[in-house]
């Protein structure tokens, strides 16, 4: 495909994690504030592999129920030296149990992938009963599949440089990350999950999955997996920042696989980032996760020109126009900007670029876009009559779906919804604070799928110059990569499950 230039078209707070257990929750909090009120100066060693980096980690213990008095256990359940062990699964609960951890980061796109892998999951030929566990009230925005629920934690942020900080509550960052870590852990010993996905960071936010991590090793035999997308950024970041939070050592220690959401011909991060035999070895790659199972799904069970469901009614009609059978003379051109936080840029560009151009165009804000700047393209957009501009749409592969183009920022969940339907695409990649956009978008211009733009050129002469050639012909992406993520996360899913030895508290039929 091309990459586009302005001048012309060219070929191409660290702290202690929690030990989990069981005990009233009031006195827990008041030994967790003595704790806290004593230790002034929180350790700050990254996590090792080796005995002597584990026993940095002095921590609250926080101790077992102990069943005594007004505390007993539920009816069934067992007593071990004082420790509560859950009872054995009824029957009825012998579907495979899935957790999938999101860490609150900056925009939709880890959030909305860890959905699609529930939802696949969930449906046959796996069935698993899926929780999903995330910081990001986002994921409210969205309908839930059967099988599938979410325990939305306490928000921490990331700003546009890659700096954390609290998000809503007035408490400092390792109070939050303290209380989540509690969440997580009390909610996984009750679930108790088959399988653990973890989303990227192999320590969890703040390392406050390390004391899940070990409990479910220890004491659960929880089969464990770190979930990738195919660029995590430039090889040289990448190696230092695993280095810094001695990812590897986690990995080791805690992780069976790695699943990396892609195609080892676009990007291998065992090669680029220089892995350890120790952590290449586990590495198994999903390919990229097509969409077009649930569209066709949805397209049957609703109208095609429906707007997805949750959207709010002001935006209903714009998008249901958008979803309707047009003339074909008239291209339908969608500019989608993923979470939308740094998206002005383009989008501003993208309605100055179609003032002259006959098309229909629209476009999708994201969630994040600040109120200002989403105020100031409408009042552009209202200027124009042939674009309208809609802040979020639950289901935006089904736009993506009806459009003859799309442009759009390069984040992995938009180039996988473009891969799935084949659109020609014009991709203008995020470049700070992370390369992961640039290097995604600079492999997949090379493989002649997508074109690209640089930030650099963005004007709406060179956004108009490509609305004006002819699309060249899309070859079936299915046929130059490997698209079948979700159903081989099925099938990994099974066969590492499988491997699993029977819980010990868990009857035949569990």
């Amino acid at each position: 495909m091309f990459e586009l230039s302005a001048q012309s078209v060219t070929a191409k707070s660290s702290q202690k994690p929690l030990q989990c257990g069981f005990q009233p929750v009031e006195e827990t909090m008041l030994e967790v504030e003595k704790a806290m009120a004593e230790r002034e100066k929180p350790d700050v060693s990254p996590l090792g592999s080796s005995s002597e980096d584990i026993s940095r980690y002095e921590e609250i213990r926080l101790p077992v129920r102990v069943v005594h008095g007004p505390h007993r256990s539920p009816p069934g359940n067992e007593q071990i030296e004082g420790r509560e062990v859950l009872r054995p699964r009824p029957h009825g609960e012998a579907r495979l149990r899935v957790a999938l951890y999101s860490h609150d980061t900056l925009g939709l796109g880890h959030l909305r992938r860890n959905m699609l892998i529930a939802r696949a999951l969930a449906s046959a030929p796996t069935g698993c009963t899926n929780l999903l566990i995330t910081g990001a009230h986002e994921a409210n925005f969205f309908s839930l599949p059967e099988r599938v629920d979410c325990l939305t934690l306490p928000r921490i942020q990331k700003n546009d440089a890659g700096e954390y900080s609290v998000g809503q509550l007035d408490i400092s960052v390792e109070r939050l990350t303290r209380m989540r870590g509690m969440s997580i852990c009390s909610v996984l010993e009750h679930f108790q999950p088959d399988l653990l996905i973890v989303d990227k960071v192999p320590k969890g936010a703040f390392d406050e999955l390390v004391p899940v991590l070990e409990m479910l090793r220890s004491d659960r035999g929880t089969r464990c997996v770190l979930g990738i997308r195919d660029v995590l950024d430039d090889a040289a970041t990448v190696r230092r920042e695993w280095q810094r939070e001695s990812y590897e050592g986690a990995i080791d220690r805690y992780y069976d696989e790695i699943w990396v959401y892609g195609d080892r011909r676009v990007y291998d991060p065992r090669h680029e980032y220089g892995w350890s035999d120790a952590v290449a070895d586990k590495v198994r790659f999903t390919g990229y996760l097509d969409r077009s199972a649930r569209h066709a799904s949805h397209v049957e069970a609703t109208s095609a020109s429906s707007p997805p469901a949750g959207t709010n009614p002001a935006d209903a009609s714009i998008l249901a126009s958008f979803l309707r059978p047009r003339e074909p003379s008239v291209s339908r051109v969608l500019c989608t900007l993923g979470g939308g936080q740094d998206g002005y840029p383009l989008a501003r560009v993208f309605l100055d670029s179609l003032a002259d151009k006959n098309v229909t165009g629209l476009l999708l804000s994201g969630p994040f876009m600040p109120a200002e700047l989403f105020a100031r393209l409408q009042d552009r957009a209202a200027r124009l009559k042939n674009v309208q501009v809609v802040r979020f749409a639950p289901q935006a592969d089904r736009l993506l779906g009806s459009a003859d183009r799309v442009i759009a920022m390069a984040g992995y969940n938009t180039v996988c919804e473009i891969l799935t339907y084949g659109k020609p695409a014009l991709l203008v990649p995020r470049v700070s604070p992370r390369q992961e956009q640039l290097i995604r978008t600079r492999r997949l211009c090379e493989l002649g799928l997508v074109d690209m733009l640089h930030p650099q050129d963005l004007s709406p002469a060179t956004i108009g110059r490509w609305l004006s050639q002819t699309p060249a012909a899309q070859t079936d992406s299915r046929y130059r990569l490997d698209l079948n993520g979700l159903s081989r996360i099925q099938d990994y899913a099974t066969c590492l499950t499988q491997k699993c030895p029977i819980h010990p508290t868990r009857t035949a039929h569990s």
